[in-house]
C-alpha cells in the first residue's frame, strides 16, 4: 500500500503546490469557525460581505447581535457567534501576540483550544497548523473517506494522525500543504461520487468506476 510520503507526492504531482490558508492567524481562526457544517464558498460569501471589518480589531468589540448578523450566510450563527468571541478571549490571554501562542507547548495548546465550547479536534488542528504553525495533522471526513477508497482501515482518528505524522517530517507547513492537497482532491476528483478517470490513484483505489 501507498505510504503518506508516496500519497503526497502524487497529490503534489496532480495538483502542484497548494496555497496557505492565510498569514493572519485571526482570520484562519475566524474562518475555520465559520466553515463548520458549510462550504467554503459560504465562508466566502460571508468574508466578502464582512469586507474590510474582518479584522480582530472590528470583531474584538463587536456586539453579539451584529457579529451574527454578518456571519449568518454561514448557518449556525449563533453557536458559530459565540465560538468567535470565545476564541477572542482565549486569544487576549495571549495579548493578541502571535509569538506568546507559539512558545506554548503544542500538546497544551490542542488542550486549550478542544476546551472552548464548538471547537473540536478537527477545527483546532487547523488553528494549530495554518494559524500557529504547530505540527499536528489535521484529520477531516475528506480524509477518511480517500484513505478508506485507498484501502486503508484504521480504527480512530489517533491511529489515521500516527499514519501521516510517523511517515512525515514534523513540520506545519507541510501538514498544511499535505491537508489543502486532499481538500483539492477530495473537492475536484475524489467526490461522493468519485471522477475516476481523472484520477492518478486509480490503480491503488477501491472505489474505482
Amino acid at each position: 500500500m501507498l505510504s503518506a510520503k508516496k500519497i503526497y507526492h502524487i497529490l503534489l504531482f496532480m495538483y502542484g503546490k497548494p496555497q496557505w490558508w492565510s498569514e493572519d492567524p485571526f482570520i484562519v481562526m475566524f474562518q475555520s469557525v465559520l466553515v463548520q457544517n458549510t462550504t467554503w464558498s459560504s465562508v466566502e460569501k460571508a468574508c466578502t460581505l464582512i469586507g474590510d471589518k474582518l479584522t480582530l480589531e472590528y470583531m474584538e468589540h463587536l456586539p453579539t447581535e451584529e457579529l451574527e448578523r454578518l456571519i449568518s450566510p454561514c448557518g449556525f450563527y449563533k453557536v458559530k457567534a459565540r465560538t468567535i468571541q470565545s476564541l477572542i478571549t482565549w486569544y487576549g490571554r495571549y495579548h493578541f501576540d502571535y509569538q506568546n501562542v507559539q512558545n506554548i507547548r503544542m500538546e497544551d495548546l490542542r488542550k486549550e483550544l478542544l476546551a472552548i465550547r464548538g471547537i473540536g479536534a478537527e477545527t483546532a488542528d487547523v488553528i494549530l497548523v495554518y494559524a500557529f504553525y504547530q505540527p499536528s495533522f489535521i484529520i477531516d471526513a475528506y480524509t477518511r473517506r480517500f484513505l478508506l477508497r485507498l484501502g486503508y482501515v484504521f480504527l480512530d482518528d489517533v491511529a489515521i494522525k500516527k499514519f501521516f505524522e510517523t511517515d512525515l517530517p514534523r513540520d506545519a507547513q507541510l501538514y498544511g500543504w499535505y491537508h489543502w492537497l486532499i481538500l483539492e482532491h477530495s473537492i475536484s476528483v475524489c467526490k461522493k461520487i468519485p471522477r475516476c478517470e481523472n484520477c492518478d490513484f486509480r490503480e491503488h483505489c477501491e472505489k474505482k468506476l
